[in-house]
């Protein structure tokens, strides 16, 4: 594995200040894992077309975001239609959490880089951003340069926009008790995570105390791994199920995770907290399973 890695780090050029795997470094591994072990198994997800990746794989964890957000916020007499956005990152994860949101009739203003971020008042401009960050591999600079109405300011900010909706989707404890009080003071109605625990332990308290609908990562961000099982499916039944196929099966998959912990909340005297849903939720089904095989 040393060797593998060592490969991989001479020969996949990330820009400095960014680290992130993708189907390009995905692929790097598989063929390396071949190479070193002479095995064809698979034991890697998001993986390229030609070799046995799922579409919706790059989409997954972004949009699964927005259909466990959406679920949720139906399930509160509210919508995404006709909203005002916040999402952090602009990486898988936020660029088609952004892309869904927008197709579900949210205006989103905001994506960060590790270096600053964008507030573009008319709506974040997916196509662009795409290029700025997939195929150009550059800074949100570019983002701006392209886009004159768009502000674009240097370090952390994106929590300073008052929108009805936050989704963090760039990295670990990103969203602070500080931007919880910018948040709420600004009347957010919901912050969903889509990336892995954005927010503090603190400010996720602070929300639930206020009264913001918030869905943890462990729950709303598990898209991705649900469709890296949807991968698996396709590869062991040697099928190649098409993007509307993969799209509806990831909704029903995170709608059903949206239901399963407002369900488990409501059930143990919790309404509402979806942290402690997810925790309960999660629990159970571990431990049903060990019931069920014997283990006590």
């Amino acid at each position: 594995m040393t060797e593998l890695y060592k490969y991989i780090g001479e020969n996949v050029d990330v820009p400095a200040g960014d680290i992130g795997v993708g189907g390009r470094e995905v692929g790097f591994l598989y063929g390396q894992y071949k190479r070193l072990t002479g095995s064809y198994d698979s034991i890697l997800t998001g993986k390229g077309l030609t070799f046995g990746g799922s579409l919706i794989r790059t989409q997954a964890t972004g949009y699964g975001l927005l259909y466990c957000a959406d679920e949720l916020l139906k399930l509160n007499g509210k919508t995404l239609g006709g909203s005002v956005v916040s999402v952090s990152g602009a990486g898988n994860v936020a660029i088609y959490a952004i892309e869904k949101a927008q197709e579900l009739g949210a205006k989103v203003v905001t994506c960060s880089d590790s270096t600053g971020w964008i507030y573009d008042p008319e709506g974040i401009d997916v196509e662009l951003l795409k290029d700025v960050k997939e195929v150009r591999r550059a800074r949100l600079t570019e983002y701006q340069a392209a886009r004159p109405n768009a502000e674009y300011h240097e370090g952390k900010g994106v929590w300073t926009v008052k929108v009805d909706y936050a989704l963090p989707c760039a990295t670990q404890n990103e969203l602070n008790l500080e931007d919880a009080k910018t948040l709420v003071a600004n009347d957010v109605q919901g912050v969903f995570e889509g990336a892995n625990m954005p927010t503090t332990y603190e400010a996720t308290q602070y929300f639930i105390e206020n009264g913001v609908i918030f869905a943890p990562g462990k729950a709303s961000n598990a898209g991705g791994v649900a469709t890296s099982a949807l991968e698996m499916s396709q590869n062991a039944e040697r099928l190649s199920w098409t993007e509307a196929e993969v799209d509806e099966k990831l909704k029903g998959i995170m709608v059903g995770i949206a239901d399963n912990i407002a369900a488990a909340a409501e059930k143990y005297g919790a309404k509402g907290n979806y942290v402690v849903g997810a925790n309960i939720a999660g629990f159970e089904k571990v431990a049903e399973a060990m019931l069920s095989q014997g283990v006590y």
